[in-house]
């Protein structure tokens, strides 16, 4: 499971599925297309949180797909998530490396060069990037430049997802101008049809794949 696909990584947020349920609309985003899921509860009590883990675990492990949770290590491993992933004010990267051990899964948001090197090196698996749009998940963020996408991936070996504010309609300019490995996408996958958001934004990173092989093939 170290090797996870990260290409479509989709992050939940239930106050956008308004009278949809988790669960359902969970596996409408697995069917549609995403390869990874992290679940991440803002509001949530440790309790609730931890029991609306099993659950979602049960659809993940069904589709095969990775389950990774979001800020809570504790949560991560009581239910037996793939992975977990941090941010800068949450566990250091070191040491949620050392608490879940080194066949978890662990991902980092970085904002910088620095930040990014710094990760990889402590045992980060893969890096959040961003957020590259302005986000309705967190509109008071800063958003990092396109620029410094790109050069946060060419400063590291380990897979880098651009996220925030990544829609169908952006995602292919920025994933071919930056070579990320995946995008992760929130508002845009669990407003209104998920499944069908999930097939549109699928079809698009599909698209940029093909082109990219072409461009290979002609040496470009």
């Amino acid at each position: 499971m170290k090797n996870m696909n990260v290409k479509f990584y989709g992050i939940t947020d239930r106050s956008y599925l308004k009278d949809q349920n988790l669960i359902d609309a969970i596996e409408k985003a697995i069917k549609g297309g995403i390869t990874v899921l992290q679940l991440r509860e803002k509001e949530l009590n440790s309790r609730d949180f931890y029991y609306q883990a099993l659950k979602v675990k049960e659809v993940t492990d069904h589709y095969s797909i990775p389950l990774i949770v979001n800020d809570r290590v504790d949560i991560a491993l009581a239910v037996g998530a793939d992975g977990v992933h941090v941010g800068q004010e949450d566990l250091p990267t070191k040491i949620a490396r050392k608490i879940i051990g080194k066949e978890k899964i662990l991902g980092v948001s970085v904002e910088n060069v620095e930040q990014a090197i710094q990760a990889q090196k402590d045992g980060a698996d893969y890096l959040g990037v961003g957020p590259v749009f302005p986000s309705p998940t967190k509109p008071e963020a800063k958003t990092i430049s396109i620029a410094e996408v790109k050069k946060i991936k060419e400063s590291v070996n380990i897979p880098v997802v651009a996220i925030g504010g990544i829609t169908a309609e952006n995602l292919y300019d920025l994933m071919r101008e930056t070579n990320v490995d995946g995008v992760a996408v929130i508002s845009a996958l669990f407003s209104g049809d998920v499944e069908e958001n999930a097939i549109r934004i699928r079809k698009v990173i599909e698209k940029v794949e093909i082109v990219n092989e072409r461009s290979q093939k002609d040496g470009k």
